[in-house]
């Protein structure tokens, strides 16, 4: 028996994680949402009783509460969902060393080394669900198989508290019967595609004629019809390996709508800390810089630029930021809602070295090596001991409970 993948995920986490801290919950219909009175009224998470209801993940509250009227909303409670998911963890690590996160709450395990110790792959799922279960007081769906992408469809296909074998023997049955829509990495733009040309099932994509595939979506799709038929090789990550991450960014969905330049350089500076900070804490610099406005039509915009040089100083961000906002939008044009800075094109600290041929260079890297110096105390302080004097006095845009790990609107 080669399955020796599991795909971990703990059901309903962040209404979970409520319902362990405040038992009284339990039984009762529960979602965790944004704040209303910052413009977060979104569902983020909702109880099993909640969603026997009707209550979606991304619904607005007001949709939620039509479905369910004596629906409890709760606001997000970050540090905890954080610290639970850390607990989850460090129980897994107790069963092997490759475990790789997909998220706060997903992560895969491979235990194919573990055998000897607590027995077969279905065993050590069990004993991982219980202890969860009785150590946590939070279940699990556990997906085994032998390949990454068939155990994340094994821990979707039977929820809460369920475990599924998806094996080489009986992959066509299981898998192939599912939508298309279930397998990683179909978004819209392939699941529309899928539709167009009969595409409906994993069965189907299983069968596709590659050409097909290639010619409209490209090697996604010859990737895709892999997956499909078992032949995904990717190796679970050990979990201590370093995860540098492709780009870095922080939005906030503004207070009030932003009618002038002015308001949105407050919102983008803030922003632009925050990024910055986040570029040094991973030991890297930015070669471009993306910015995002979502107007209050919920219409969004946004354009990128590629920097002279690399950079991690938030000055250099926001000024960049700054730049593509003059070319996005005009004081006059429809009120900004939310403003998102991107820093991309990253590389690694120590594959930068500056070639001084520019004064602009120079200055930036003694800013940078400035803020990192503001890091040190910000570690020790909090990071609100230091502020820009732009800042001074304004509401704080752009918190700081976010990062790449932690994503609050990922489907629960």
């Amino acid at each position: 028996m080669d399955e020796n993948i599991l795909h971990c995920d703990a059901n309903n986490f962040y209404a979970s994680v409520e319902m362990v801290k405040d038992p009284s919950l339990r039984g009762k219909n529960i979602a965790v949402c944004g704040d209303p009175e910052k413009r977060h009224g979104i569902i983020l998470a909702k109880s099993n009783g909640a969603k026997a209801c009707g209550v979606k993940t991304g619904q607005t509250i007001r949709e939620a509460l039509s479905f369910c009227p004596d629906l409890i909303l709760l606001r997000p409670d970050f540090p905890s969902y954080v610290k639970y998911s850390g607990a989850l963890f460090k129980l897994y690590t107790e069963y092997t060393d490759r475990v790789e996160s997909f998220g706060l709450d997903e992560c895969w395990l491979d235990v194919s080394g573990s055998h000897t110790l607590f027995g077969s792959s279905e065993r050590i799922a069990e004993e991982i669900r219980r202890r969860a279960r009785e150590e946590l007081g939070i279940t699990l769906s556990v997906g085994i198989s032998f390949t990454k992408v068939f155990a994340k469809l094994g821990s979707d296909y039977k929820k809460p508290d369920a475990q599924t074998l998806i094996s080489r023997e009986n992959y066509r049955t299981i898998a192939w019967d599912l939508p298309v829509e279930d397998i990683l990495m179909v978004g819209a733009s392939a699941s529309k595609f899928f539709s167009a040309v009969g595409i409906h099932t994993i069965g189907d994509l299983a069968k596709a004629d590659e050409k097909l595939l290639s010619a409209h979506i490209g090697q996604t799709g010859l990737t895709l019809k892999k997956w499909a038929n078992g032949e995904e090789d990717d190796r679970v990550k050990l979990y201590y390996e370093t995860h540098k991450p492709e780009s870095v960014g922080n939005g906030s969905t503004a207070d009030h709508d932003l009618k002038t330049r002015e308001e949105s350089a407050e919102l983008i500076t803030a922003l632009s800390e925050r990024v910055a900070t986040r570029l040094r804490k991973h030991g890297m610099y930015a070669g471009g810089v993306h910015l995002s406005v979502k107007l209050n039509t919920m219409r969004s915009i946004g354009k990128q630029t590629q920097l002279t040089y690399p950079t991690a100083s938030a000055t250099d961000l926001k000024d960049s930021a700054l730049s593509l906002l003059d070319l996005l939008w005009r004081e006059g044009d429809q009120p900004i809602r939310a403003i998102t800075v991107t820093a991309i094109y990253l590389i690694e600290a120590g594959e930068y070295v500056p070639t001084t041929l520019f004064e602009d260079e120079g200055k930036s890297e003694k800013r940078t090596r400035f803020e990192k110096s503001i890091d040190e105390i910000r570690k020790k302080f909090g990071f609100d001991a230091i502020t820009r004097g732009s800042l001074l006095k304004k509401d704080d845009a752009a918190t700081d409970e976010f990062d790449e790990k932690a994503k609050p609107f990922k489907r629960q």
